[in-house]
């Protein structure tokens, strides 16, 4: 519980950028302050912040006008595990210590109450662990890949799937126009989402999903197919962790300077030299990468974030911690964090929209795909 009638929370954003952080920052402020007066400090770069006493009150002044833009003004960091921290000794070389006391101290030295911690999968470990070490925490779900559980939807998704939408309309234009396949990959890690939502929003005759395998011949016949119809041009969209049909490996390389070493990308390179190798037709990939992390959020994101902040301060400034604020059944309510660490959530094999797209002639890659005739 609050130690005093004002209680004094901190908040911070970790993993990477989501349209909607900003929003999120907007509503734990106001209603923190408006609604239990609350003094709200907003700790810089995740938990590095937290570890290093980076930090700076948060006014109505300094949150107004955020909400519709994208990033974080708290700054995040993939690199800010308390647990395995690097630390730059005096020979230049790194090494990967346990600071999470020195996490502990700032926390007494700042006063605080509580923290609301919003971020992704990895985050939430550190949050689950940071409430064990005795850190009232509140967590806030966020991460555009859809991939948490216990929640039906996160923020910064709607808003990557209309990007990817808007990004296949775009090339189906130039697609038609000089009758090319067009690949476009998009992100998601292990889980189809993006490229199933923003497939079927886009119009894409290929999606192909982490979740469900695919083989080559299956997509050079719906590209041939669609041609012999006097359809000169097709459009794929990959998720940048589906994987090959050869060994089912993904196309991935490693960065040890992560706390996730594994940087999922290239696929959609290697679909487009397939098609060109197996059908005799032209192909161009493009990867949209950032883009679809950055910018305005939309309309839904930002209610969704906002619904979901105003629930984390609610909860932070009442004392209720070891919580993460979901979305589920088209409202918000609260579920143990450690409900975030038991996987990911993926595209379900049978999904309705899959069935769904499969009756509109869209290909899987899947042998089982009646959309690949």
């Amino acid at each position: 519980m609050p130690s005093h009638m004002h209680p004094r929370i901190g908040i911070l954003t970790g993993g990477g950028d989501c349209p909607g952080l900003n929003a999120v920052i907007r509503a734990v402020t106001l209603t923190a302050r408006r609604q239990y007066g609350a003094t709200v400090l907003g700790i810089e770069d995740g938990f590095e912040g937290l570890i290093e006493g980076r930090g700076s009150e948060l006014t109505e002044e300094r949150v107004a006008g955020i909400l519709q833009d994208g990033g974080t003004i708290l700054g995040s960091s993939n690199k800010g595990d308390p647990w395995r921290y690097p630390v730059v000794g005096q020979d230049g070389k790194t090494d990967w210590q346990d600071c999470s006391g020195r996490l502990l101290a700032q926390v007494q030295h700042w006063q605080l109450d509580g923290v609301v911690v919003v971020g992704g999968d990895g985050t939430m470990q550190m949050a689950d662990r940071l409430q064990r070490l005795g850190v009232e925490v509140v967590g806030v779900p966020k991460t555009i890949d859809n991939d948490l559980l216990a929640t039906d939807q996160t923020f910064g998704f709607d808003t990557a799937t209309a990007v990817v939408s808007e990004a296949l309309d775009r090339l189906t234009t130039t697609a038609s126009s000089h009758h090319r396949v067009m690949v476009l990959e998009v992100m998601g890690r292990t889980a189809g989402w993006i490229a199933l939502m923003g497939g079927v929003a886009g119009g894409a005759d290929v999606i192909l999903l982490p979740e469900i395998p695919f083989q080559w011949q299956a997509v050079f016949d719906k590209v041939k197919a669609r041609a012999a119809m006097g359809m000169r041009y097709s459009i794929i969209c990959v998720a940048e962790g589906a994987q090959l049909p050869t060994g089912g490996e993904v196309v991935q390389r490693m960065d040890r300077r992560r706390t996730d070493p594994k940087r999922l990308g290239g696929i959609g390179a290697v679909v487009a030299e397939h098609i060109e190798a197996g059908t005799g037709l032209e192909a161009r990939v493009t990867v949209l990468g950032h883009l679809q992390r950055g910018g305005s959020p939309t309309a839904f994101d930002r209610i969704l974030a906002t619904r979901l902040g105003s629930h984390a301060a609610d909860c932070i400034c009442r004392g209720e911690s070891g919580v993460l604020v979901a979305y589920h059944q088209m409202g918000t309510c609260t579920v143990p964090l450690s409900a975030t660490l038991a996987g990911r959530r993926n595209v379900p094999a049978d999904h309705d929209l899959i069935q769904a797209a499969r009756a509109l002639g869209t290909c899987f890659g899947d042998e089982a795909g009646s959309g690949c005739a």
